[in-house]
């Protein structure tokens, strides 16, 4: 007999089901588009924009307005200046016009031919202007007893301008003038290999800093809570703070370790930790490793104490050494949170700009990607060449995540 029932999942009621899955998953959805896709389609739009830090606002007419001359009695000649200039010294601005009011007592006395006045209303077609463009627009006038008793001043009744100008972010301009400054010369390969440096050693270290540490506190002994908190301390503390700690740590004229090192007989002259290389590269890859390792020391206690003991106990009757206990039964059992933790720290490595511009400020050959879009972006003011940087820095991590989650997530069975 034919089983004649719909197949499973498309009945209505796990048609139902399904509708109120997607409801439900509606806002955060939508949370996620705004909070990450959008900007991402920005930085994307941005990459091929020749952008400068000027360009983010839209050229507009820039207009000030005062009396110039005598205005002291009935009769003095003087004139009213406007000073006019384009907010942006590469885009123009089409069809500009000021329309004013001239405070009463103000007898005009001769127009500018771009100009014309109805009653006591001023209205001036400027044409169009090109990039830069300055000028001083000057109305003579005649003063009249009335200027002297109602106190009015030209200012008082500000000048309305128009005028049209395309933003460059959203105009038709493309380039790929962004990405070739990204790639011209040996300096992006440099600044390449310092990011790969200082991620992949930073990363690795914290893993094996925090497995250290969780080996070490993963018995139960007294003062073990205290021990813990005080291995926290580096990931929850500050950055600002910790960084300048380091700095005056390793200050070379005032720092407690070259005093230290040279009393010893290390060293005989005062050692420069964070203005030399290749020093000042190794020294914020330290500093990298001895912030983040908590985080790797919290996950990796967790999981080592979920491991059922009994394989312990048996492995220590059958005669296996702590170091065979170790690696043929904790390493197993922790390469899967190993495996993650390398992902996500490699990432947010990757990603990091604080630590290094607090320590060094990118210099002394300690300039990374992300170090490199602040300079593009806003030392340099070229948006779009900072842009383009961070779609390279995307576009590293996107072939990175395939490539962790294509070989290496596959052989620990994530």
């Amino acid at each position: 007999m034919s089983d004649l029932s719909p197949p499973k999942g498309t009945g209505p009621l796990a048609r139902l089901e399904a509708r109120l899955a997607w409801g439900l998953l509606a806002p955060t959805i939508t949370a996620v588009a705004l909070v990450v896709i959008l900007p991402l389609l920005a930085i994307f739009w941005i990459s091929v924009k020749p952008v400068s830090l000027s360009d983010l606002r839209a050229p507009e007419v820039v207009i000030r307005e005062d009396i110039r001359g005598d205005t002291e009695a009935v009769g003095d000649a003087a004139s009213i200046r406007y000073r006019l200039r384009n907010s942006s010294q590469d885009q123009p601005i089409r069809g500009v016009t000021i329309t004013d009011t001239i405070p009463a007592g103000l007898a005009v006395s001769e127009l500018d031919p771009r100009c014309t006045l109805s009653d006591r209303n001023l209205s001036c077609d400027l044409g169009d202007w090109e990039g830069g463009f300055r000028e001083n627009l000057m109305i003579p006038v005649t003063l009249e007893q009335a200027y002297l008793d109602n106190g009015l001043r030209p200012q008082d009744s500000p000048a309305a301008t128009t005028g049209r100008a395309s933003s460059m972010l959203t105009n038709g301009t493309f380039t790929l003038d962004n990405f070739k400054r990204v790639f011209d010369g040996d300096e992006f390969w440099s600044v390449l290999w310092v990011t790969l440096f200082y991620t992949v050693f930073g990363t690795i270290g914290a893993l094996l800093f925090g497995l250290f540490a969780a080996l070490l506190l993963n018995k139960s002994f007294r003062g073990q809570g205290i021990l813990r908190g005080l291995y926290l301390f580096p990931y929850v503390s500050p950055v600002i703070a910790v960084a300048f700690a380091w700095i005056l740590l390793f200050d070379p004229f005032s720092g407690s370790a070259n005093a230290l090192l040279i009393q010893m007989g290390v060293t005989q002259e005062a050692i420069n930790f964070f203005g030399q290389r290749p020093l000042a590269l190794i020294m914020v890859t330290l500093f990298e490793i001895w912030r983040y390792f908590p985080l790797s020391f919290l996950f990796i206690l967790a999981r080592m104490q979920s491991i059922d003991t009994d394989m312990y106990e048996a492995a220590d009757m059958d005669g296996a050494s702590p170091f065979q206990q170790f690696w043929y039964l904790s390493v197993p059992q922790l390469l899967g949170i190993l495996s993650v933790l390398f992902l996500l720290r490699f990432i947010w490595t990757f990603n990091k700009f604080d630590d290094i511009f607090l320590l060094t400020g990118g210099n002394a050959g300690t300039r990374t990607l992300t170090v490199n879009v602040y300079e593009q972006a806003f030392a340099v003011s070229n948006i779009g060449a900072g842009a383009a940087v961070a779609v390279v820095i995307f576009g590293c991590l996107l072939a990175f995540s395939f490539f962790f989650f294509r070989f290496i997530s596959q052989e620990e069975g994530l």
